[in-house]
């Protein structure tokens, strides 16, 4: 019987070459995402979020990207969630996107920062109605006593707006603006691939290959 131990891997899908990378990290990013859409893997837009939390304990949880330019990364949340919270309090996070299929990882860092109330407002308009509804039901990482609280909360407002749910003021969108982006690709024998952008002042991005 196998155990944890025992589990192996062979990476030969692919390489990354320096000489073939994108200028900057958020073009090579939509590059591999493309890629990622085209092998139509599930949720490729699923992303692990990394915050800091009280005496500097760290905390993850898994997030959907919703937007990237050069500006940076987007997604969409409650504003007074756990990660919302370390978010106010250390306004620097760590994306990381894990395309087992294409055995490629991408490893993103740097500062946070509210988007615009224009940018929350269009993208809450573009949700599902049920979604809409439930970003005003849902106390986010707060304890409820059972999930008839959620139901009954939902059913309340749902009544209340009908078809038309104004955006929560406690939700919207944070930005990561990047600094260092890492790409991954796997390899055999464990030697990978690992491409690493650093910002290199305001706009310039320095390109360097790390040891496995």
């Amino acid at each position: 019987m196998s155990t944890i131990a025992d589990l192996r891997k062979t990476y030969s899908r692919g390489a990354l070459d320096e000489d073939a990378c994108a200028a900057d990290p958020v073009s090579q990013f939509q590059r591999w995402f493309d890629e990622a859409l085209k092998a139509e893997i599930p949720e490729p837009n699923a992303m692990t979020l990394a915050t800091v939390g009280e005496v500097g304990r760290p905390s993850t949880r898994v997030v959907l990207i919703k937007g990237v330019d050069t500006r940076g990364f987007v997604w969409y949340t409650n504003y007074d969630s756990r990660k919302g919270r370390e978010l106010a309090a250390h306004p620097f996070a760590a994306l990381q996107f894990h395309w087992v299929e294409l055995e490629r990882v991408v490893r993103i860092e740097g500062r946070v920062e509210k988007v615009s109330e224009a940018e929350s407002d269009a993208y809450f308009a573009s949700r599902p109605l049920d979604s809409r509804i439930g970003a005003w039901a849902s106390p986010q990482s707060q304890e409820i006593a059972s999930r008839a609280v959620l139901v009954a909360r939902a059913a309340e407002y749902g009544a209340r707006f009908l078809l038309n749910p104004p955006r929560p003021p406690h939700w919207g969108g944070f930005r990561l603006v990047p600094d260092r982006v890492e790409f991954w690709q796997g390899r055999p024998s464990r030697l990978h691939d690992r491409i690493l952008y650093t910002l290199n002042g305001s706009t310039d991005w320095k390109l360097t290959r790390l040891a496995p």
